[in-house]
C-alpha cells in the first residue's frame, strides 16, 4: 500500500492527498511534521534527508519526496492520459504551471500565510501589502491563460498542473485581502470545488 507522510494541514501534503484521491489510490497517511514532529528521527531522515513533508513510499518500496516530484511520479505511474497528459505539449503546459506555483506565487503566498495564519503577531505589514499587490498581478496572468482555453490548466481535463495552483488558489481566496475580479480564474476555482478530493483535503481551515 502507498504510504504518505505529512500532516493534512500542509499545503504540500494536500497536493499529494488530492492527487491520490483523483487517481483512486489506496493509501495510508502517517502524521508527521508540525505538532506531530518526527521529521528529525533517523528513520525519517533515511526516508527524506531534508526532513520535510511530504514523503511517500509506494507499495514496491519506491520512495519519493518533494511535493511536485511526487505529483509527477503518481501521475505518470497511475494516471497516464488523466493527470499525466500524454501529449507532450499539454504535459509541458501542466509542468509549467506546477513550477509557477512554486517559483512565482510561492513566496508572496508564504508571506501572507505567515502574516495572517502562522505568526500574525510578528507580521510585516509592508511586506504583506507588497505581497498582496504582487499576487493580484500574478493571478491575473493565470486568469489570462485560462480564458478561452478550456476548463483546466492543460485543456478540458484536470491534470497534475491544476493541483499545486489549485491548492494555492484556495488559500488565496481565504485571505482577508482585496482581490481583483478574475472571471476565468473564479470559474476554474468553482470547477475544482466540485471535485471530492479537493473538498476533502484542500477546502479546509488553515492552521
Amino acid at each position: 500500500m502507498l504510504k504518505i507522510w505529512g500532516r493534512a494541514s500542509s499545503v504540500n501534503v494536500q497536493k499529494v492527498l488530492w492527487a491520490a484521491d483523483e487517481l483512486g489510490l489506496t493509501y495510508r497517511r502517517i502524521d508527521a511534521g508540525g505538532k506531530f514532529g518526527g521529521l528529525d528521527t533517523p528513520a525519517y531522515r533515511a526516508l527524506n534527508p531534508n526532513g520535510l513533508v511530504p514523503s511517500i513510499e509506494d507499495a514496491d518500496g519506491t520512495v519519493v519526496w518533494e511535493s511536485n516530484a511526487i505529483l509527477r511520479y503518481l501521475a505518470a505511474r497511475y494516471g497516464s492520459g488523466r493527470l499525466w497528459p500524454e501529449d507532450p505539449v499539454r504535459r509541458a503546459e501542466a509542468d509549467r504551471w506546477m513550477d509557477w506555483a512554486l517559483t512565482v506565487i510561492g513566496e508572496p503566498m508564504r508571506i501572507l500565510f505567515w502574516g495572517f495564519v502562522r505568526d500574525p503577531v510578528h507580521a510585516d505589514g509592508n511586506a504583506m501589502a507588497q505581497a498582496e499587490d504582487r499576487l493580484g498581478e500574478y493571478w491575473a496572468r493565470f486568469d489570462a491563460w485560462l480564458a478561452g482555453r478550456g476548463a483546466f490548466v492543460a485543456g478540458d481535463a484536470l491534470s497534475m498542473g491544476d493541483i499545486p495552483v489549485g491548492c494555492q488558489m484556495q488559500r488565496w481566496s481565504a485571505f482577508p485581502i482585496a482581490r481583483p475580479r478574475l472571471p476565468a480564474l473564479e470559474a476554474w476555482h468553482r470547477r475544482l470545488q466540485e471535485r471530492p478530493g479537493y473538498r476533502k483535503w484542500v477546502m479546509v481551515e488553515m492552521e
